[in-house]
């Protein structure tokens, strides 16, 4: 059974379901930002738990995190049961957005989401720019927007724009961000809650033309 986390008001005309990163749990502190942010806009925001990562809470232990392909069947039992009764986007923070890209053009051609938003989206592993993880981005048609740090260690910004990606993606690049999209104000100028409110501000104009509000 699927357990939610709720932010955001009831009534939303939009819905994000989101599933955390390889990590760190729904309710780590990036994720609690981004949601708080999000639902600071107006939207409906759903976290949710792939299994291995809710057995740590558990006294039987800790478990490493599965390959994305593994965990798809556990996002689309989410998608059933948090049964959104508005327009819903998908996605996540780095695995969680990865896992949600993976099943996106299946469930936007079903008619059961109207878009995917993948929050500092894992292009490859750490130091590993040769294992690209972009070749279902290539031809996805699900309209799609990555919020990508400038410095982020899975994707630089000088690294991917040199892929080949969807017309149907979008980039949100916020100025020297990491992977938790924080950047370093004595550099960059930008505190992390400045870059919060630039993410969220943008998902919500971003997911509210998908939905026609």
């Amino acid at each position: 059974m699927t357990e939610f986390l709720f932010d955001g008001p009831e009534d939303a005309p939009v819905t994000i379901l989101l599933a955390h990163g390889a990590g760190a749990p729904m309710d780590s502190g990036s994720m609690n930002a981004a949601a708080a942010a999000l639902a600071a806009t107006g939207l409906r925001i759903a976290r949710f738990e792939f299994g291995y990562m809710a057995s740590r809470r558990t006294p039987a232990g800790s478990r490493p995190p599965p390959k994305a392909e593994l965990v798809m069947p556990e996002y689309e039992a989410a998608i059933a049961a948090l049964g959104a009764r508005t327009p819903l986007v998908i996605g996540g923070k780095s695995m969680g957005g990865r896992v949600a890209s993976m099943i996106a053009d299946k469930m936007f051609a079903e008619g059961r989401i109207a878009g995917l938003l993948c929050l500092g989206y894992p292009f490859h592993p750490p130091g590993k720019p040769e294992q690209l993880r972009t070749r279902h981005l290539v031809g996805l048609k699900t309209p799609a927007l990555i919020v990508q740090g400038t410095r982020d260690q899975f994707g630089t910004r000088e690294e991917v724009e040199t892929y080949e990606l969807s017309p149907a993606i979008r980039i949100l690049w916020l100025e020297d961000g990491d992977h938790d999209l924080k950047p370093r104000k004595k550099l960059s100028g930008f505190s992390a809650d400045d870059h919060m409110k630039t993410m969220a501000q943008t998902v919500a104009d971003w997911s509210k033309t998908l939905a026609g509000a």
